[in-house]
């Protein structure tokens, strides 16, 4: 049976050319476009789940109330560990670390910068980062040991045995190599190149030391380890209140993040995890199942478009005593080999495609051909898409009444209804792919478009490092003396990044409010080298003695309900600063929220970065002659700079990533809707041949019977469009609704999606419309 099932379809197959090829093709973009966008959904979702603990692995954040909301934070007070590890049964293992940060490693000749962490010894234990060398229980005990990845140790010591070795960080530290770990994986929320232990944080940092007491000072990351038999929720009930309990009026809710949700939920709204990667996995989940079922469509409608060359066929088969449920059979076995073909030439078309996704997606994906998981999900879509695509011709094929069609009474290829309704179905999900592609594009745009607050041209971004801060002053008046900068300022944060929200005060405060405030620490000059405006009163200046002065931003001023705030007091630290001057609202967080209350106070020691505004001109040797000015005062450290401009471009690099993967996989569905199309309207042409022979004789014009054959799929073009442009207008406000700053669904969105449908159904049917046009009718009436 299956030899002769293979035969007839191979058969059917070669007889049928152009509409095999089309059937075929158009399946297997569809099936290579799902296998890409199922790869990258796999590796997304694989993040953090290589670790052996991952499902009894958490993140401690905090919920506190701020600004008429709930602020989650990642940021602890670094006693909770012990108190957490010492109290909680619970709680099996726990590990601090920082924030992650660049240091100078230097081994004789060799200098390196690269990015380390510092951890707490029970890290490597907690979490699966293989060592090559080394012990996982105590690698990070040492407060004098660095473990390296494989890559940076080979990068420093090449061929020589680097266990042991002597390795000075940031020329101050010696730190002897008590590791050497497997580059850790792409799909990790951990990324470094090297790990120091904590403890050489604390006895290294004066701030970190005196932190280690301190319940108020939230400046680490803390991970958890619970036991086997734990529950989670009951844990976190537990120790909830943790903080709260050694600290006056403190309204922190300890919460615990599992490891397995870091990726997918990694965004906060009241205090719940409520998005993140997943609404990208989602999003191109959505535009894979459109794209295989446009792929099916094509299928059902050629099948059943053709059902009249096979109509005899089935007759005759009846006759001799075939069975429904047999030519069943026989049909969706020939859709299964077809889907199979399919399949086959998609997996040829992924491989061709995957070094250039792969550059787009900036991951290293691979069709896993050794996992069974992918064979079974691979025969599971298989037999899923064979099944749905030839369901509806195989029902509709069997159901033929041999007596009718065997008198010629039959015209199965006529009985257009159903194939309408597939053709409006696919244009359907073609608008709403084009709708979204639009709205997605604007939506990124608006974002990218936004006043600033400040000029991002021309302005750059140092890591404060080695002797930069040392030797600030006479740096920055060099600089300026050489016309290398027009403007320099330090500050705790880069000007496209807030580390730092403070709680604050003001006489006459709302007791109901919770004012959490950005923090920014700078010296001279930072609103001239941002290139913000004052709005009311003045900068900080060496006039004046400003320490316990402060600048607010106008989102502050309006959050406060302050109509004449020079002079007025904010409390920070248990300290009054009187208010100085106002700027505009400088954006530095999130392109698509509010500007955040924002405080600017005068402290000299609290910096993170160097920002200099650059003067017109030449860039290239600006920056040549301001790499040897840097020499000269940090001369051990390599000269590092980041753009401002490109800097708040990343910003957007996850969702343009997905908006341009969304772009291309709804070019390929609108393709493959196109390529079903110009095989249907083959089809028709070839159906109504002698009926345009005999319009021509009768005296129709080329032009009419262009019109004529193009009409019907004009009407399922608008009926899509009135069907679909409010349902996409709809749902893709409900999407927009997740960003306060956004654009509206202008009318004109859907009317274009509509008008670009239509554009693409006529220019794919016109062809074969004008080829039956201009076909000599004596040809096609001979035989009358």
């Amino acid at each position: 049976m299956i030899r002769n099932l293979l035969t007839v379809t191979l058969r059917g197959l070669f007889k049928n050319g152009i509409y095999s090829f089309i059937n075929i093709f158009g399946l297997a973009i569809g099936l290579a476009c799902c296998t890409l966008i199922l790869l990258w959904v796999r590796d997304e979702v694989s993040f953090d789940r290589f670790h052996e603990k991952s499902p009894l692995l958490y993140r401690v954040y905090q919920n506190i109330p701020a600004n008429d909301g709930i602020a989650t934070g990642g940021a602890i007070p670094l006693p909770l560990g012990e108190y957490l590890k010492s109290n909680e049964a619970a709680v099996k293992r726990v590990a601090l670390t920082d924030w992650g940060s660049s240091h100078l490693l230097n081994y004789k000749e060799q200098r390196l910068l690269k990015d380390g962490l510092y951890a707490g010894e029970d890290f490597l234990t907690m979490f699966t980062f293989p060592l090559r060398h080394g012990n996982a229980a105590t690698a990070l005990k040492d407060p004098g040991g660095i473990v390296l990845t494989a890559s940076t140790a080979n990068a420093i010591f090449g061929d020589e045995e680097p266990m042991g070795k002597i390795i000075r960080v940031d020329d101050q530290m010696e730190m002897t190599v008590t590791g050497i770990i497997e580059d850790v994986p792409a799909a990790s929320t951990f990324q470094f190149d090297y790990i120091l232990p904590f403890s050489a944080y604390i006895t290294g940092q004066t701030w970190v030391k005196a932190a280690s007491e301190d319940w108020e000072t939230n400046a680490f990351q803390l991970y958890v380890e619970l036991q086997p038999d734990a529950a989670p929720d009951a844990v976190q009930q537990r120790i909830a209140n943790a903080v709260k309990a050694h600290v006056n009026e403190s309204q922190s809710q300890l919460i615990l993040h599992p490891a397995t949700a870091w990726r997918l939920y990694s965004m906060f709204e009241n205090g719940k995890a409520t998005g993140g990667s997943i609404e990208f996995v989602r999003s191109l989940s959505i535009v894979a199942a459109f794209i295989l079922v446009i792929a099916c469509i094509n299928f059902m409608n050629l099948a059943t478009a053709r059902s009249e060359r096979r109509a005899r066929e089935v007759g005759i088969r009846k006759t001799v005593g075939s069975r429904k449920g047999q030519l069943v059979v026989q049909f969706l076995g020939e859709s299964l080999c077809i889907t199979i073909l399919a399949f086959i030439l998609s997996l040829g078309l992924v491989e061709i495609s995957l070094p250039f996704y792969n550059d787009l997606v900036n991951k290293s994906l691979f069709i896993p051909y050794a996992e069974t998981q992918f064979w079974s999900a691979a025969m599971a879509v298989v037999l899923l898409t064979g099944l749905l695509a030839g369901s509806y011709p195989a029902f509709y094929l069997s159901s033929f009444r041999p007596a009718s069609v065997l008198k010629g009474r039959f015209s199965a290829g006529r009985t257009a209804t159903p194939r309408r309704i597939l053709v409006t179905l696919q244009f359907c999900f073609t608008i709403f792919q084009i709708v979204g592609t639009i709205v997605f594009f604007k939506q990124i745009q608006h974002g990218k478009t936004r006043d600033l607050g400040y000029d991002r041209q021309n302005l750059i971004m140092i890591e404060n490092n080695g002797d930069i801060n040392k030797n600030y002053t006479a740096l920055k008046n060099d600089l300026i003396q050489q016309g290398l900068a027009v403007a320099i300022t330090k500050s705790n944060s880069p000007v496209t990044s807030i580390y730092a929200f403070m709680d604050v005060s003001w006489p006459g405060k709302p007791e109901d409010q919770r004012p959490s405030f950005a923090t920014i620490a700078t010296e001279y000059d930072y609103t001239k080298t941002l290139g913000a405006s004052i709005m009311l009163g003045r900068d900080f200046s060496p006039l004046y003695n400003d320490s316990s002065s402060v600048l607010l931003n106008q989102a502050a001023v309006d959050y406060m309900g302050l109509y004449e705030p020079l002079g007025k007091t904010i409390i920070w630290d248990r300290r009054n600063y009187t208010i100085i001057g106002v700027t505009e609202n400088v954006l530095m967080g999130n392109p698509y929220k509010p500007v955040d209350p924002m405080m600017v106070v005068y402290d000299p020691t609290w910096v993170s970065d160097i920002m200099i505004r650059l003067p017109d001109g030449n860039l290239h040797e600006t920056l040549n002659r301001m790499e040897a000015t840097f020499k000269k005062y940090n001369p051990t450290y390599p000269f590092v700079y980041r753009f401002a401009d490109d800097q708040f471009n990343q910003k957007f690099t996850s969702i343009q990533l997905i908006g341009t993967l969304a772009n291309i996989f709804s070019a390929l569905a609108i393709t493959i809707s196109c390529l079903g199309l110009f095989g249907l309207a083959a089809f028709t042409a070839e159906q109504r041949t002698k009926e345009i022979g005999i319009r021509k004789v009768m005296g129709a014009t080329v032009t009419q019977v262009i019109l004529l054959l193009s009409r019907d799929f004009t009407k399922l073009v608008v009926i899509a469009f009135v069907v679909t442009a409010p349902a996409a207008w709809f749902l893709f406000n409900l999407w927009l609704n997740r960003f306060p700053y956004r654009i509206e669904i202008h009318w004109t969105i859907p009317a274009l999606a509509g008008f670009i449908a239509l554009t693409l159904a006529l220019a794919t049917v016109s062809y074969q419309a004008v080829r039956a046009a201009v076909a000599n009718p004596v040809d096609s009436l001979r035989n009358e």
